[in-house]
């Protein structure tokens, strides 16, 4: 679908699981810091001082981001994640979509060098925080291949090409958001028939 197709005969907005289970999640808990890069994401700011993101927002994105991704051969999708939380999301979205992933610490080199070892040479690449995942996204800067990365209210976007506002530190956050990217990007591709994992299979175990 494309974001206009996306509306309920009331005319209001239909997102792809209830408001409940994002909000559920802390999707939408940002952190005490914001950029500039992620102003139109933002909802508001609680009394706390912490920035909460627009869950349509992120809603929408997924929407793109599957798009997107559904056009590329899932064998040249990378997908990245030195944040703890977000190791086994993404290792379970590379799973269920057939793509790469590579999590903990990324080695220098990786898509720059192929003399390298374990040089690679993907289409796009995913990551979980771009400030965590820098050398990751320098690598693909300097490629010239896209980034979509998950982007809390603290984030430079500066070099990301497609920007999925979320809570990049929580577990719950994490866990939901690659779940519901990886049955939208099969979704799109036509394929969902093959997407037979749970939630729970996408949460890193403590």
């Amino acid at each position: 679908m494309v974001e206009d197709e996306v509306i309920t005969v009331a005319g209001e907005y239909e997102t792809l699981i209830p408001i409940d289970e994002y909000l559920a999640a802390g999707v939408h808990i940002g952190t005490q810091q914001k950029t500039n890069n992620m102003m139109p994401y933002i909802y508001r700011v609680r009394t706390d001082g912490l920035y909460v993101l627009d869950v349509q927002s992120t809603d929408k994105r997924i929407r793109l981001a599957a798009k997107f991704l559904a056009k590329y051969d899932p064998a040249n999708i990378l997908v990245v994640s030195a944040r703890q939380y977000g190791q086994r999301p993404a290792t379970m979205f590379a799973k269920a979509i057939g793509s790469n992933a590579n999590v903990g610490r990324f080695v220098p080199n990786t898509l720059t060098n192929p003399a390298f070892r374990g040089f690679i040479e993907p289409d796009v690449l995913i990551t979980t925080d771009p400030s965590g995942d820098a050398q990751a996204v320098n690598e693909a800067v300097d490629i010239g291949i896209p980034v979509i990365a998950l982007c809390d209210t603290n984030n430079m976007t500066t070099n990301v090409d497609l920007v999925i506002p979320t809570n990049n530190k929580g577990r719950k956050a994490l866990t939901l958001i690659y779940w519901l990217l990886a049955r939208q990007v099969l979704r799109e591709r036509g394929e969902e028939d093959r997407f037979k994992y749970t939630i729970s299979d996408f949460e890193m175990e403590f």
